[in-house]
Formats: C-alpha cells, structure tokens, sequence
C-alpha cells in the first residue's frame, strides 16, 4: 500500500493513520475515512479523535485546543457533513449535479461560519472593531470546512480541479494545484512512484 493502512479489526484512535494530503481542509476531513475503495475503514474513531484532528487541521484556536471537547452528537455530525462533503467531491470528478441533500448537509453549516463583528476596548483602551468569539469552537470548525467545500464546490474553476487519486490501492481526495492541472496521484512520492515501480516491472517482464 502506497500509506500504512489501518488495521481490520476496531482500534482505539484513527490518528495514526491520517494524513494530510488533500491540498485544502475539506479534503483532508474526507480522507479521514481511509480506503473508500474496498473497506471504508473509520478513522474518527471518537469525540477526542475528531477534537484533536480539529486541531492538528488548524481549525481551532491555541485556547480552544486546550478547552474543545466534542460530544458523541458532534462526531455524528461531523461523520454526516464528511460524507455530504464527499458525495460532492464524487459528484465534481464524475461531472455530474450533486444530489440535492448533499448540497443541504454542507449548506446547513454555513450560517455559521460568517464571521460576525464585535467592537471591543483594544489594549490602550480605545475603541477596536473584532471578531466576536464563536460560542461553541468544534461547531465553528465545522462551519469552516463547510464553507471550505462550498467554495470548492460551488465554483466550477474550483471543482474542476478535485481529484480522486489514481492508485487501484488509493481513495484518497484531492485537490489539484499543478499549473496545467493534470495531476494524477495524491503523492507522488507514494501512489506515484509506487505506479511507475509497477510499469517498470511489467516492462521488463514483457522484454
């Protein structure tokens, strides 16, 4: 396998087996479902794990990596908008209209993410225009990778660069940024020399 895969059998965290090759955080929070292409293998295994992913996704403030906690009721919400989200992606790289619930899971977080402003004393005391805190920090995150997929999804020079790698052994989601968009695998280092590995050996059987 181009990654470690996870094991087959339940384990106690998924955080050894994310990665973070998706080129945006939409596209990361997909992969965190490992091996879509035959075991679909679950790798936000609890609230904790969903917390620290936030975290390590950049989602969530110093002070609320210290202080978030997800619920149970937030790791279901998060499993549904990673899979609207993906039924997007699926849709994007097929050319095809997403389903209309897809598009009303991810939509239904976006009233959240706008930022809403809030006039403060900065630290001489004088008037300051901010950013009001949000009142639930894992909430807001979701609204951020929601609006994240939106923004991808919802404009077509965007989508049309969503890709699925193209490794046999590899379903992972991601985003292409080469100039003439035509990139292939989600490593080069990994799917991609592990492809060319597997051309340069039916080569030399064939001579």
């Amino acid at each position: 396998m181009p990654l470690e895969p996870p094991p087959g059998t339940p384990f106690p965290s998924g955080a050894p087996y994310w990665y973070w090759l998706g080129g945006r955080p939409a596209l990361d929070f997909v992969n965190t479902r490992r091996e879509r292409w035959r075991g679909n293998i679950e790798c936000l295994r609890s609230p904790d794990d969903l917390t620290v992913w936030l975290g390590q996704a950049g989602l969530l403030s110093p002070a609320a990596r210290r202080e978030a906690r997800a619920s149970r009721a937030q790791l279901a919400a998060a499993r549904e908008l990673r899979e609207a989200i993906d039924a997007g992606v699926r849709a994007a790289v097929a050319a095809e209209p997403p389903a209309a619930g897809t598009l009303a899971v991810v939509d239904g977080w976006l009233g959240a993410a706008v930022a809403r402003p809030a006039l403060i004393a900065g630290p001489d005391g004088h008037a300051r225009l901010a950013e009001r805190e949000a009142g639930n920090a894992v909430a807001a995150a979701f609204a951020a990778l929601a609006l994240d997929a939106a923004r991808m999804l919802g404009r077509p020079p965007e989508r049309e660069r969503i890709r699925i790698c193209g490794s046999e052994e590899c379903s992972a989601r991601f985003y292409d940024r080469s100039p003439a968009a035509r990139r292939r695998w989600c490593s080069m280092a990994l799917c991609g020399n592990v492809a060319k590995a597997r051309r340069h050996r039916a080569r030399a059987a064939s001579a």
